[in-house]
């Protein structure tokens, strides 16, 4: 009966455990979703937004910090040759015939026919060429994975600023054809209404179907259009396409993003390219370094312990052990390799001129980079400062032509010609201003003064 209510009581408590795990394991689960879900990009996203949630998620910047841990861990098995190098080898041999000497004019056989080795041994590196070149490169190789994922950084920022701006336009786009839509509806409303009464023929109305035919199939090419901007964007940040991301284009006046100092000085050793190939040259120079140090010598110590088990008899092989242990240093010194050295040497130091060359011809390319993209974005200014003046004399024109045209003064053709050129100049304005923010954003990247710190 004892051992009854023991068992029962042993069972409660296993059931007890089990449902702990479970309620834990659930709770986990909870909290990894509610992480999955913290990383949704917030709806009516703002431009810091989407390059916060960019700089986060991008595929690009995960593999960049990716190579980033790996460095690491290449540094760290690099360095891992100071520590001691341990080492077990085990041996079992049978001898089908055992080694005869001759000793004072008689043969004998020398040895057992089986014999077994368990050895340790630890090494341990005191003067390497390699840890040296090692040790000292490491730094240079942190660096160069942290000018990696700066680079990427900075053109997530560009590329999601751009795209950004672009569905801003499109978005813009969209709204002055819903206007013009509008505008030729009415139109065509009252172009018709005038050929039921007999004030004009059929030909105005049917210009202005026409002309409504056209905005209609305008509107549908920039949706599409618009949907594609998308979904370039969501690829940018690493949203699935089939996901719905709605943004925020409030209090952000595609005027007011436009300006820039022109003055502003270009400074080459500000650009993340510059950095990465002046460390690239250190990391030749400890190569070349390394080559010399080839002639040095390799000097470590070591110390073992073995267990020698010998006997004739494969049944009372391991019945005895005869234990050997020993200390000391060794030293090796390269005496002559076929002149390999010599050419590894004169290889990296030509590597060398050849990253220095490289460093004045980036320069060129930056320099003409800036000077292009400076050129580029003065003469957007001008486009951009024209078609606002034609925007808004062409405003002025439809409203007068309008007004003719009501009063009978002018003919609907002209109407539809001033319409015409209300709506040619208000996609110019928006294009050039597009168009100005772009080179905005490649002179940034040209003077190296984007940021990526949000």
């Amino acid at each position: 009966m004892v051992l009854k209510i023991n068992n029962m009581k042993l069972k409660k408590v296993a059931l007890s455990l089990l449902l702990a795990c479970c309620v834990a394991g659930y709770a986990q689960a909870q909290s990894v979703n509610t992480k999955e879900k913290s990383e949704k990009l917030n709806s009516d996203a703002t431009l810091d937004e989407l390059i916060d949630y960019a700089l986060r998620n991008k595929i690009d910047l995960k593999q960049a910090q990716i190579d980033q841990e790996i460095g690491e861990r290449e540094i760290a098995s690099a360095l891992s040759g100071w520590l001691p190098q341990i080492n077990a080898s085990a041996s079992l041999i049978h001898n089908i015939k055992l080694q005869t000497m001759v000793f004072e004019g008689q043969a004998r056989q020398l040895g057992v026919k089986n014999n077994s080795t368990v050895g340790f041994q630890a090494d341990q590196a005191i003067l390497s060429p390699e840890l040296f070149q090692a040790s000292r490169a490491a730094k240079y190789i942190r660096q160069q994975n942290n000018l990696n994922l700066e680079n990427t950084k900075v053109n997530t920022v560009v590329d999601v600023s751009k795209a950004y701006y672009d569905i801003l336009t499109s978005e813009e786009t969209i709204k002055i054809i819903n206007e013009n839509i509008t505008r030729l509806k009415r139109q065509y409303t009252e172009a018709n209404a005038r050929y039921e009464t007999g004030l004009v023929d059929k030909i105005d109305y049917k210009r202005a179907q026409i002309s409504l035919n056209n905005a209609n199939a305008q509107l549908k090419s920039a949706n599409e259009a618009r949907k594609y901007k998308y979904d370039y964007l969501k690829s940018l940040i690493n949203i699935p396409t089939a996901e719905e991301i709605s943004l925020s284009f409030v209090n952000q006046s595609l005027e007011s993003n436009i300006l820039l100092d022109t003055t502003e000085l270009l400074h080459i050793a500000d650009r993340v390219e510059f950095r990465q190939l002046e460390t690239l040259r250190e990391i030749q120079k400890l190569n070349t370094q390394y080559q010399k140090w080839s002639f040095m010598p390799r000097l470590g110590a070591y110390a073992n312990y073995n267990f020698n088990y010998l006997n004739n008899e494969f049944s009372q092989l391991y019945a005895h052990n005869y234990p050997s242990s020993a200390v000391g240093l060794s030293l090796t010194f390269p005496i002559f390799t076929g002149t390999k050295r010599i050419q590894e040497i004169r290889r990296s130091e030509l590597e060398e001129e050849r990253i220095e060359w490289d460093l004045q011809n980036l320069e060129n390319m930056i320099s003409t980079e800036y000077s292009a993209a400076m050129a580029s974005y003065r003469s957007n200014m001008n486009e951009w400062r024209n078609a606002k003046e034609n925007m808004n004399l062409s405003e002025e024109v439809y409203n007068t032509i309008k007004l003719q045209y009501d009063a009978g003064v002018k003919t609907y053709l002209e109407l539809m010609t001033a319409e015409t050129d209300l709506k040619t100049t208000q996609l110019n304005y928006l294009n050039a201003l597009y168009a100005v923010l772009s080179s905005k954003l490649d002179i940034q990247k040209a003077l190296g003064t984007v940021e990526t710190t949000r």
